[in-house]
């Protein structure tokens, strides 16, 4: 059983990936609250408290927070009645419903986030899930978890990902900066990320950093000097899950990228959807 915040089907919008169709499955659960974005320096957002819990029945009613973690109730306990729990069997019934011809294929991907998808007690489910899905021929050939990269790889999930040769796994490391609000001993955990690396030809590794200006910088300048990976490519994206702030900072953050020889990563699904749940 997994206790499942979302289940939905869109395209990819950040990172390697844009514009991919992609089955998301979002878990309940994170070791994180990243309550420092989109407020001053030091301070901690409160916003997601002004928010009911039981005012509301489903995801796709909340309200969105232009402070703070824009994916706050897939990991407050406050909200922890509207994530259910599902079997394995239940959630992939689902996503066959959800894909247009109940199958993935090299066109289609399987995202697996959060919250914190690597979560011990997920990362124990995930087997089982994927020998599921593979027991109903889906064609599945692309994972992706996207992951904060503090929690290592377990190793029953590795050798399961090791055994099923043609499945390629990416995960897309937003690893949390000092504008998280997070401190960065707890944050930046280069050992956990050689952890995840179990294969040179089928484990895409990348890292994708929200920031908002000059001062970022600094910090994706250290933690790339601290992770000592320089095959793993580096995206910038810009704070903001709402579309005023996005707006206010996207630009800038694209010249910062280029100004700097890494990639840019927009939100697409706040130009597309406004990151409304279930987009």
């Amino acid at each position: 059983m997994i206790k499942v915040s979302e289940l939905f089907y869109s395209l990819q919008g950040e990172g390697l990936y844009v514009g991919t169709p992609s089955i998301f499955l979002r878990v309940f659960g994170c070791n994180f609250t990243c309550s420092g974005f989109g407020v001053e320096r030091g301070q901690k957002s409160r916003e997601r408290f002004g928010v009911d819990p039981e005012a509301y029945t489903k995801y796709e009613d909340l309200p969105l927070v232009s402070t703070g973690c824009d994916s706050y109730a897939a990991w407050d306990t406050r909200f922890k009645k509207l994530s259910p729990m599902m079997s394995e069997g239940q959630i992939v019934d689902r996503m066959q419903e959800l894909l247009p011809d109940g199958k993935f294929g090299v066109n289609k991907h399987l995202i697996l986030t959060g919250g914190e998808p690597m979560l011990l007690g997920w990362q124990k489910r995930y087997p089982r899930l994927l020998a599921e899905i593979f027991k109903r021929d889906m064609d599945l050939s692309h994972l992706t978890f996207e992951t904060n990269g503090t929690q290592k790889l377990d190793e029953e999930l590795r050798d399961a990902l090791i055994s099923y040769d043609f499945l390629e796994t990416t995960f897309s490391v937003s690893s949390k900066l000092s504008i998280s609000g997070e401190e960065w001993a707890a944050a930046i955990k280069p050992s956990v990320i050689r952890s995840l690396h179990y294969s040179d030809n089928r484990c895409n590794i990348y890292f994708k950093w929200v920031v908002q200006d000059d001062q970022d910088l600094e910090d994706v300048r250290h933690a790339i000097e601290q992770y000592d990976m320089p095959e793993f490519p580096v995206y910038l994206m810009p704070v903001g899950g709402m579309e005023e702030m996005y707006g206010e900072t996207h630009k800038k953050v694209a010249e910062l990228a280029l100004k700097n020889g890494w990639r840019y990563s927009p939100r697409m699904q706040i130009d597309l959807w406004g990151n409304r749940w279930g987009s």
